[in-house]
């Protein structure tokens, strides 16, 4: 892995980060925790993984990306706003009404939204759908989604993995933001926490666990599922920090759903302008 490209996608991703931190900011409304810990997950996928035409955000060809925990949706903005998909200008109008970007992704609104989530586990199903698609018209686009640890409570995800497995969707990958604050945190003295690795194995994916915040492991591991032509659809564990690269985020639930006051702010900013 060439050491330049390791660097420019790890400052993306905090760019994104300061990006997502200034939306949530200036709209005093946001989930600040999910979106920086799918930060280089979100930056591999759009700056390296997919194959996509911002310029032809409904090319008929390109690798689909659903966001299925949908209200972290300020990173998935900030990656389109970088690429093109919308003027950057946009990026100050989160959940602004008329703004193309709300608080959940809304594919009628935003260009580069491939479905409208927030319900969450939908999103996974509708993944799942648009892979049986490709695979049903002879098309070679691949399907990648993210779906948050407490997401994955939802029967109607392990019902969609099922159908991924029964029509041996090897183009369809779910990537499980595993921050810990659900299946391994307070939860679990209600509910055991599961190895969700050897969970998904049993219902016929292919598995991997890896360091979410490790782009060039995050980026190895993509080029193996690409490679894996073997029928079987994919799980990614990726263990993950709710809030990473702002300290007083970090593995805190309080920044599940808030947004920082002027004096966090800019010490969240400049913690996440300090990195590089």
């Amino acid at each position: 892995m060439e050491d330049e490209k390791l660097l420019t996608l790890e400052k993306t991703a905090y760019e994104l980060r300061k990006i997502a931190l200034t939306m949530i900011y200036e709209a005093q409304s946001g989930h600040p925790g999910g979106a920086f810990s799918s930060a280089e997950l979100v930056t591999a996928l759009y700056f390296s993984e997919l194959n996509i035409r911002p310029e032809d955000p409904k090319w008929e060809d390109r690798d689909r990306f659903v966001m299925s925990k949908g209200h972290v949706c300020p990173i998935q903005y900030a990656a389109l706003g970088r690429l093109g998909y919308f003027a950057e200008e946009h990026l100050h109008t989160l959940r602004k009404e008329g703004s193309i970007l709300q608080g959940h992704p809304d594919m009628k609104k935003c260009p580069g939204i491939d479905i409208s989530t927030g319900s969450l586990g939908q999103g996974v199903s509708c993944a799942v759908g648009m892979a049986l698609g490709a695979k049903l018209s002879n098309k070679d686009f691949r399907v990648f989604t993210i779906a948050g640890d407490g997401e994955m409570n939802e029967g109607i995800i392990w019902e969609a993995m099922m159908t991924a497995y029964k029509y041996q969707l090897d183009n369809f990958t779910l990537i499980l933001d595993n921050n810990g604050l659900q299946l391994d945190g307070p939860c679990s003295s209600i509910m055991p926490p599961l190895d969700m690795s050897k969970k998904a194995a049993a219902f016929g994916f292919d598995t991997y666990d890896i360091d979410g915040h490790n782009m060039a492991e995050i980026l190895e591991t993509f080029e193996k599922i690409r490679n894996a032509k073997n029928g079987k659809p994919k799980f990614i564990n990726a263990k993950t920090i709710k809030g990473k690269g702002v300290d007083f985020m970090e593995n805190s639930l309080d920044w599940h759903g808030a947004a920082p006051n002027d004096e966090q702010y800019a010490n969240a900013m400049a913690q996440l302008e300090g990195r590089f």
